[in-house]
């Protein structure tokens, strides 16, 4: 082992084994504020969709919401170390804490016994394998690695999508009996909302005017490699433009780990357009009329409107092995399946004729059945607030 890697080793141990442990300790002597609820975000610097229907509800219930960012992934070591530390003085005191990612520091502690850790996760349904599902994985960290510094621990409750959702998550996180719930994916709310869908839809007018009297249709690819080194795929623009820009617009929303966006050629500027940066995934679902994605659970989210989604695949094999998913991708995808870009712009062209609602309908019934519009509700309800 470098000595680079040595020393990254030793310091992971001391502060998730010794320094952030003991700052916990000290700051939990104190006793719980009972009004208060923190929403943690782990790598985001603002208050994402998946808390804010909760971080309202919450204050509408009386109760104060705060919010922390510790920002993993953004800023130095040593920082992060203070924003941790920092953290965990917080939740100490606190009776409900809210989180939407993995977290090795939250599980890193002896969390009280009147504090609740909520997991709202930031996916639904259950495609991608994550957590103790990848430990023999290409993608994943050994599961031994896994047990020393683990990132499921401490969790009250664990909201899902739908009763089928259950085991997915259970293999993931290897929670106890009873912590992993179907009672819904808070932020898919909006989109029973028809104020929300109609606030999205001019913010779409606003950015990209040319939408208007078009049929959308939404690319949103997740991402390829790592965190840090995050790719992905580029559509062909001037083939679409050509093909369909008498009848659609296409809109473009890639993962927020790429930060290298893929460019739309000059010439495409008026039949295509990149939103990654101007709005929300929940806002671009609720105004598409067709939705292109591949391995991503927005695909879950997409379903609640029963319309036409399509699967851009051409390196299916490859990230299969690397990442694996739970359920056979042919099986589970609830629209074909492409692996070139002039097959999918021909569905597009027949899609009055080839388009099948009811397997669509299928699917939602089966990963989203407990989103109904009522999920923050449930969610509040469960922990007693």
């Amino acid at each position: 082992m470098s000595p680079k890697k040595m020393l990254k080793k030793l310091a992971r141990f001391a502060s998730l084994k010794v320094i952030l442990p003991a700052v916990y300790a000290i700051a939990a002597r104190k006793p719980v504020e009972p009004e208060r609820v923190v929403f943690l975000e782990i790598s985001a610097d603002r208050l994402t969709d998946s808390f804010a229907l909760l971080y309202e509800a919450v204050r509408e219930r009386g109760r104060q919401s705060e919010l922390i960012c510790i920002h993993d992934g953004s800023v130095g070591g040593v920082q992060y170390l203070k924003n941790c530390a920092n953290m965990l003085r917080s939740i100490a005191t606190a009776p409900v804490v809210f989180i939407n990612e993995a977290s090795n520091v939250t599980s890193c502690v002896h969390l009280r016994p009147q504090t609740k850790l909520i997991q709202t996760w930031h996916g639904c349904g259950a495609f991608k394998k994550f957590g103790f599902s990848t430990a023999s994985l290409e993608w994943g960290i050994s599961g031994k690695e896994m047990e020393r510094y683990p990132y499921y621990k401490n969790q009250w409750l664990v909201s899902v999508s739908a009763p089928e959702a259950v085991w997915a998550y259970q293999d993931a996180m290897h929670q106890p009996q009873g912590v992993i719930r179907p009672l819904g994916v808070s932020r898919t709310d909006v989109f029973f909302d028809p104020d929300y869908i109609c606030k999205a839809r001019e913010a779409l007018y606003q950015y990209f005017p040319q939408a208007r009297g078009k049929k959308v249709i939404l690319y949103a690819p997740t991402f390829r490699g790592t965190q840090t080194h995050a790719g992905t795929l580029q559509l062909d623009h001037e083939a679409f433009r050509l093909a369909l820009s008498d009848r659609y617009v296409l809109v473009e929303k890639h993962h927020p780990f790429v930060k290298h966006l893929p460019q739309i050629p000059e010439n495409c500027r008026d039949f295509a357009v990149d939103l990654t940066g101007a709005m929300s995934i929940s806002q671009l679902l609720c105004v598409s009329d067709i939705c292109i994605s591949d391995y991503s659970s927005l695909v879950f989210e997409y379903s609640l409107f029963e319309r036409p989604m399509i699967f851009y695949a051409p390196d299916l094999e490859e990230y299969f092995d690397a990442r694996g998913f739970y359920y056979d991708y042919d099986a589970l995808t609830p629209g074909p399946v492409y692996q070139e870009q002039s097959s999918m712009i021909t569905y597009i062209q027949e899609i009055g004729t080839r388009f099948d609602r009811q397997q669509v309908a299928a699917f939602r019934e089966k990963f989203m059945s407990a989103c109904d519009g009522h999920a923050t509700e449930r969610i509040l309800d469960a922990i007693g607030i």
